[in-house]
């Protein structure tokens, strides 16, 4: 009996662990995913991470194949063309862009986004380069996806064409 008592107060502990441990998990953050009309096209949720943030992307109605995805300066879509986002978050100075560039510095700089047949492309991507607070700031910031895949290493945005969706993060 003695036995039965352990192990029901030791499973209890473990409940009482894993509520703590989930209670403490931050809140994601999601926002609508735009096209150039206003429309919803799908959701980004950012997670914080103990050495970045993990986003899940979520989106339909795009052309397949492969778009670049970045973190952009302003959590500002409300041009159509989506240039009031600004530039690809960066720690200052001069911008230097690409995942394969040895001299990049840019925060913003994300692996591509898939797009299959049927125009949906979903990803969930972790970057060590910013963190959910950082994209959270005073202007907030925004997940662009591009029309091109990024090459990610020519200047400045590795080829990835025009901004095609854009959801603001606040």
């Amino acid at each position: 009996m003695t036995v039965l008592k352990l192990l029901g107060a030791a499973a209890a502990a473990s409940l009482l662990l894993a509520g703590a441990t989930q209670a403490q998990a931050p809140a994601p953050t999601t926002a609508e995913l735009k096209n150039a009309a206003g429309e919803t096209i799908g959701k980004v949720t950012l997670t914080a991470a103990p050495k970045g943030v993990l986003m899940r992307v979520e989106a339909k109605g795009l052309t397949p194949g492969w778009h670049g995805l970045h973190f952009h300066e302003k959590a500002d879509c409300s041009k159509s063309d989506f240039t009031s986002a600004g530039g690809h978050t960066h720690p200052g100075g001069e911008r230097v862009h690409g995942l394969l560039n040895p001299k990049a510095n840019e925060t913003g700089d994300l692996p591509n986004l898939y797009v299959d047949s049927h125009g949906t492309g979903m990803a969930e991507v972790f970057s060590s380069l910013i963190t959910l607070p950082q994209l959270k700031d005073k202007d907030g910031s925004a997940v662009l996806i591009h029309a091109n895949a990024d090459d990610q290493l020519s200047q400045p945005i590795g080829g990835a064409g025009a901004r095609v969706a854009c959801a603001a993060v606040r």
